[in-house]
């Protein structure tokens, strides 16, 4: 039979390893994903000195700490881009096994650090958020269940993967963490709607969604404040929002100058939930946009080059994948423009975390790892063989 390459010459036998994932690995996204680091390590020096220096700590405390989990989260997504599309599979769901144990543990060992959700477990020099490296494992736990749907035979693998995501989504409500609750959902929706869901369910599954979310807002107050909020036509200018608002507003297009913000002075989560706040005021829309243009990059190439995908549980990981990326950052975006409610969603590889920036390096990984060209069947070679 013909094989064809999207994009590359066919797999040499014997080719080193290193070699191989140069030649096949998608240079642009990589190149855009680096890139985010380094935007996230410059908004680090302007945004959490004040932090530091208001805890009595050294001035660089947290940006040293940014590049110690930035470096982790690079090594860790250049390890995970090299494996083969199996090694991804069984990868995410140990990976989801794991984070999901843990976030059963949570009620009983986490901490809320105040914040008045119980989402970590600390351990004193670090802590941990089981729910951050819950999503990759779980859009590749849902992935491989809903490709084994459509083979001959296979499990019923839809209504399992729904199954799973309504109990995920159940501990997350708990917490309570709407926020990672909403992404989960998307990743699912996504992947279902990829696999060739009738649109009648698509449009129920939102209604569903709908209803929780009033059901939501009646049962849980810190629910209930983050939309009253949000609905309100006045922002109280002492708030988070009130003082990012104004920072983007005082920004405009070329930005106030290199230090010479004044929202990470005031805001407590400058260097976290509302870092772009910082990159407004400071470098202005031109810096906003080229944020905006490198996560796009990462998302539209991911999904050119997984149209070319034959295998089914590829290209459904993949689309979940890259669709959680870009919307967590569309999420971060939106609050801090108030075009969404607050979310406490930090921007991927921008924000300051660790289990965050760990966690998106594990899933940008597998993106690459899933779109890397290889050897595809002619797509009349495969009909051809399911028709035999």
């Amino acid at each position: 039979m013909t094989e064809m390459v999207y994009g590359s010459m066919p797999v040499r036998a014997g080719e080193p390893v290193l070699s191989r994932w140069w030649r096949t690995i998608d240079k642009w996204s990589l190149t855009a994903i680096l890139v985010l680091f380094g935007v996230g390590i410059l908004l680090g020096l302007a945004a959490s000195v004040p932090l530091a220096t208001r805890n009595g700590l050294d001035p660089f405390y947290y940006v040293q700490r940014q590049a110690v989990f930035g470096g982790l989260a690079i090594a860790a997504m250049l390890g995970t881009s090299m494996l083969s599309p199996d090694m991804v599979r069984r990868l995410g769901v140990v990976g989801f096994v794991l984070s999901f144990f843990a976030l059963i543990l949570l009620p009983v060992f986490g901490t809320d650090f105040g914040k008045g959700a119980v989402r970590w477990f600390s351990f004193g020099f670090a802590s941990f958020q089981p729910s951050e490296f819950l999503k990759p494992g779980f859009v590749i736990v849902t992935a491989w269940l809903m490709a084994s749907a459509q083979e001959l035979n296979g499990p019923p693998g839809k209504t399992i993967s729904f199954c799973i995501t309504l109990t995920v989504v159940g501990f997350l409500a708990t917490q309570p963490d709407f926020g990672q609750s909403m992404l989960v959902i998307f990743g699912w929706s996504v992947i279902y709607f990829v696999a060739g869901a009738p649109m009648v369910l698509i449009l129920g599954f939102a209604g569903l969604v709908a209803g929780g979310g009033f059901l939501a807002y009646g049962a849980s107050e810190h629910f209930a404040r983050r939309i009253d909020g949000f609905l309100s036509p006045d922002v109280d200018p002492r708030s988070q929002l009130g003082y990012a608002t104004n920072a983007i507003q005082e920004g405009g297009f070329f930005g106030v100058g290199v230090g010479e913000g004044q929202v990470k002075w005031t805001l407590p989560d400058a260097h976290t939930d509302f870092i772009i706040a910082v990159a407004a005021e400071e470098y202005g829309l031109i810096l906003v946009l080229c944020i905006l243009g490198l996560y796009g990059t990462v998302v539209v190439r991911s999904m050119f080059r997984l149209m070319k995908e034959r295998d089914p549980f590829v290209r459904l990981a993949g689309a979940g994948l890259a669709c959680i990326f870009g919307v967590q950052a569309m999420i971060n975006m939106g609050v801090a423009v108030r075009l969404l409610p607050a979310k406490g969603m930090t921007l991927p590889f921008v924000s300051y975390g660790g289990s965050s920036v760990i966690a998106a390096g594990i899933t940008v990984g597998m993106l690459l790892a899933l779109t890397r060209t290889r050897p595809q069947g002619q797509m009349g070679d495969i009909l051809f063989r399911r028709g035999r």
